[in-house]
């Protein structure tokens, strides 16, 4: 789903992202990540390397849970600090597992990506996988021993771009994402699926450019870098859709269990929880690999959006199945990685 949502870009005008569903947002899940969460789950994935089955937030007591197949690497993690979870199936096997559904599966309309919790793969097929291509899928799951699970979800996986008032280029609107900085420089991401389609991009539908093109990336990724070239000097803050705004100080990678919210132009601020992590999604024009699935809310137009947890950047919104109620299934791309691909900082 083309998506874009924009820090707040200046006093003059907001850029806000588009999210899938069209749902407002419900309460905000708990628990919430922290700053000294994210940094806990970067250092035991760092020590633990492929003995870290996956990592995710208890959603009793807001610990992160580490899964790991035995007992010594069980110990390291009781010595970070963090609980430990002996399971089955190692990262190794999980990976594996993911490997067969790439060779076997790669069937449009089909997403899927590591649930820790579980200590499976969540396979999501949307309505478009005709019965022929579902009995594929089961017969290639059922060949995993139990490691791949399979759900249907409503709608069907796109990256719409709709008429409206956001950002726009080439005929298309999306959102922008955060406003970020190099030097002196500032910029903003947003979706690559957004970027491919124009150099130019404008506040209003043709309005004057307020930024040129620098970067753009899809399939496989989906992010892109539009440089702002009409002398703004945007803050460094999400639009919240109630007369204020979200001030983004940082950047990290999302935690299966964490709460969320999504700040895209069509359905305004959505919140949810992190389901499952290095998620590759089979788009019609072509698959998005090592992406986050969450339960948020969105509807065409967010594409670009932003994905964040108080002051922390987590995402850029690719796309989503749709939304029924307040249960979503908002994929966005991981914010750290374009920052580092165009060497650039949330500020």
């Amino acid at each position: 789903m083309r998506t874009r949502r924009t820090a707040v870009l200046s006093a003059l005008f907001v850029l806000s992202s588009l999210g899938l569903g069209a749902s407002p947002a419900g309460a905000e899940p708990t628990p919430a990540a922290t700053p000294s969460l994210y940094a806990q789950d970067s250092a035991v994935r760092a020590e633990l390397g492929g003995e870290n089955a996956g990592t995710y937030v208890d959603a009793r007591t807001g610990a992160l849970v580490v899964t790991v197949t035995s007992e010594r690497a069980a110990a390291k993690v009781r010595a970070s600090g963090a609980t430990a979870r002996v399971v089955t199936r190692s990262a190794a096997q999980l990976a594996g597992a993911t490997q067969v559904l790439e060779r076997d599966a790669k069937i449009t309309g089909t997403s899927w990506g590591l649930d820790p919790r579980t200590n499976q793969i969540a396979v999501e097929a949307d309505r478009s996988v005709s019965a022929k291509d579902m009995a594929r899928l089961r017969k290639v799951a059922d060949s995993l021993g139990g490691a791949v699970r399979i759900s249907r979800v409503p709608g069907v996986f796109t990256k719409e771009v709709l008429g409206g008032d956001a950002i726009y280029g080439g005929g298309y609107r999306c959102s922008s994402a955060f406003n970020v900085k190099k030097g002196t420089a500032t910029y903003f991401v947003t979706a690559g699926h957004c970027t491919n389609s124009a150099t130019s991009w404008s506040a209003t539908s043709g309005g004057a450019s307020i930024g040129t093109r620098e970067g753009t990336s899809f399939p496989t990724n989906d992010y892109g870098l539009v440089r702002y070239t009409n002398g703004s000097s945007p803050a460094g803050t999400v639009n919240l859709y109630n007369g204020s705004s979200q001030e983004i100080s940082s950047a990290a990678d999302a935690v299966v269990g964490q709460s969320l919210k999504k700040s895209g132009s069509t359905t305004k601020v959505t919140s949810g929880t992190v389901t499952a992590v290095n998620v590759t999604v089979n788009y019609g024009d072509g698959p998005v690999y090592n992406m986050v699935r969450t339960t948020a809310c969105s509807a065409g137009g967010d594409s670009g959006g932003a994905h964040f947890a108080g002051t922390v950047a987590l995402g850029i919104h690719s796309g989503s199945s749709g939304c029924t109620g307040t249960a979503g299934s908002a994929i966005h791309q991981p914010v750290k990685e374009a920052l580092a691909a165009y060497g650039v900082n949330v500020y």
